[in-house]
This record gives C-alpha cells, structure tokens and sequence, in this order.
C-alpha cells in the first residue's frame, strides 16, 4: 500500500505569525514550503521581471536584475496592482506547489507530513486542495504592531485578505498566537500527532 503523506494548508491573516508555525511545523519533522519563498524563485524568472517591470516601472528591478519586492509592494497596493501580480503570479504558484507535493510524496521514504503556506488560501478557493486547514490568527491590534514594525500599511493589505472570523470559522484548527513561541510550538506539536504518517 503506498504511503501518501497527508498535506496540509497554513494560513492566517498578515502579522498573525505564519512563518513562525510553519518553521514550528519543520522542526517537528514536516516538510514545508512557503509561499514567500516560491514567489522569491519566480522573481528570478526573466520573463516574470519584464512583466513586472513592464507594469510598476524599470526601477523596479536593480542593475543586478532582481525585483525589490517591497518597491513592487508598495506601489500594487493602489489601483489595480495587486490584481496584475496575483494574476501573474498565482497560477506559476499554483504549479509550483503541486510539483512541490508530488517530488515530497515520491521520496523513499516520504516525509512524515507535508505543510504549504498559502496566505490567501480561502480568498483563493484552495481549501479543498489540503487534508486539512491550519489557520494561525491573532488580534487586529496584535497583529497591527507586528506588521507595523516590519514598515507595512496593516490597513491596506488587511483589506485584501477575508476577515479574520471567517478564516478561523472555515479552519479545521485554529490557534490564537498571542503567547509565546513555546505556546505556538505545542499546538503544532499537537497537530502533528494527528497527522504525521507513523
């Protein structure tokens, strides 16, 4: 009978400590991608660069050809930006992601569990894609200050991503990461048992 790792989702609002769990759910012995850094690989794509630059500006990209992102980001937040990016992006994300599942689930032996970072997985309609949801979540105030302290308008990119109750109403587990990172770690450690193949 062949091992399939189950796969799940991990998701939550911005500043809610995503990439947090999901370098808890690693050090449990998942194996994770993130979202961030798949984005980061297809910014090394020439042909994503010049449709970048093509709709933000040629100074978006340095004399070395890399995309500055936060530049990218601040000006999609206006007008219909973030539609072009997520437009662009979010199928080669898409692709990514699944090749990424099916390489892990063909190792000998595969890993225990498999976890994808996927921030705007609801607002995309892939919950059906996991065997289960994990949303990490917080206040709007906690989550205002870490976002803030990063030099980002928390307002703004909140108002691209579903309400926080409505994530947490849809999830399969919830945890409200406003504790310590021991905290944080004992919840992913709880999940992992339910999940991880023996």
């Amino acid at each position: 009978m062949e091992r399939r790792p189950p796969c799940l989702g991990l998701t939550g609002g911005i500043g809610s400590g995503k990439s947090a769990a999901l370098d808890a759910f690693g050090a449990h012995g998942a194996a994770t991608l993130s979202s961030d850094a798949v984005v980061h690989q297809l910014y090394l794509r020439p042909e994503v660069v010049a449709a970048v630059a093509g709709r933000f500006g040629p100074d978006v990209v340095d004399s070395d050809g890399l995309v500055d992102r936060a530049l990218v980001g601040a000006r999609a937040f206006g007008g219909d930006g973030l539609r072009f990016l997520e437009q662009l992006l979010f199928p080669l994300i898409g692709t990514a992601r699944q090749e990424w599942i099916s390489d892990q689930r063909a190792l000998e032996p595969p890993p225990p569990l498999l976890v994808c970072e996927v921030p705007l997985l609801f607002e995309a309609g892939l919950a059906d894609l996991f065997d289960g949801v994990v949303v990490i979540t917080a206040s709007d105030e906690t989550r205002r200050r870490r976002v803030e302290a990063r030099g980002q308008d928390f307002a703004a990119r909140a108002a691209t991503q579903l309400p926080e109750a409505d994530k947490v109403a849809a999830a399969d587990h919830v945890y409200f990461n406003e504790g310590t990172l021991a905290d944080l770690d004992a919840f992913v450690a709880s999940v992992v048992r339910v999940y991880a193949m023996p």
